[in-house]
């Protein structure tokens, strides 16, 4: 798995039919740009839409094509077949992979694996409760690098009118972060924040998907990325800590010792040291 994308926190979409867009997407400091072939592209642009990115690929920097991925068609979609097809033209390129929607069986997702080939990082987006009880098997399927929620898709299959707090949800956001732990991958990736006007609702989306688990958010809007952004990046105040209690385990020796009061053992020394692996990805970005 590639560092940039077992680690990227933040994933902007931008409609492929307007390449412009994609280079202001790639000049912000989204750790990942997808390039959008199914929502945000009408059913009689979708051939335009494969044109348009194969074009602007040919524009980018290796390292740009190496923060791109596609969200392509799902699976029994009339576009689907066309969509691997170009997808494997553009991970040749150094396009880094791609989106898979509606990602409901690991067969399906082995099949994009082969015909775009082993360089092909693919994201498995659930959006179903079909999804939900496949997603061991998801997260295990060849090439498959993170899970991302599709919290919008998955309420109206599930058939669920959930609250502005989305409590309803809480045990299927749980459900990803323990599947993508079982299977030894990169954290899961949470689903877009509607309101892209409302930096407080953003904030507050960014700070739930970081207390359970999740390493990255969808965004749909540039001004949401460096919200995220911030959320995901530990403070100084974070970081300070982090470096005492790795510092106190090193003077004991590996022993229990204190820190401001507190305790610090085995527990605490991961957790401060994923504090400063992400101070330090964070750091990276900038």
């Amino acid at each position: 798995m590639s560092d940039l994308l077992r680690n990227a926190c933040t994933f902007l979409f931008v409609p492929a039919t307007q390449p412009e867009r994609l280079h202001k997407a790639l000049a912000s400091q989204a750790d990942m740009v997808i390039a959008d072939w199914e929502d945000a592209v009408a059913p009689a642009d979708k051939a335009q839409a494969r044109e348009a990115l194969v074009a602007a690929v040919q524009t980018l920097s290796a390292a740009q094509r190496a923060r791109l991925l596609v969200r392509i068609n799902a699976a029994g979609s009339a576009w689907f077949d066309g969509d691997v097809q170009a997808l494997a033209r553009l991970v040749g390129q150094g396009m880094a992979g791609a989106v898979v929607p509606k990602s409901e069986s690991p067969a399906q997702l082995a099949v994009i694996a082969e015909q775009a080939g082993a360089a092909c990082a693919l994201v498995a987006l659930v959006e179903t409760v079909a999804g939900i009880d496949a997603l061991d098997a998801l997260a295990r399927a060849p090439q498959v690098q993170r899970l991302a929620f599709g919290h919008l898709d998955f309420q109206v299959d599930a058939g669920m009118q959930c609250d502005a707090d989305e409590a309803e949800l809480l045990p299927i956001r749980m459900a990803l972060v323990m599947a993508s732990r079982r299977a030894g991958m990169g954290q899961p990736v949470d689903g877009v924040t509607v309101e892209t006007k409302d930096a407080a609702r953003m904030e507050g989306d960014a700070r739930r998907a970081l207390r359970m688990g999740f390493g990255g958010k969808l965004c749909i809007h540039p001004a949401q990325v460096p919200l995220a952004n911030g959320v995901f990046a530990p403070s100084a105040a974070e970081v300070a800590h982090a470096q005492a209690v790795v510092q106190a385990i090193q003077t004991a020796q590996g022993g229990v010792c204190v820190v401001g009061g507190k305790m610090v053992d085995a527990p605490v020394l991961q957790l401060a040291q994923r504090t400063l692996r992400r101070h330090a990805w964070a750091q990276q970005r900038s």
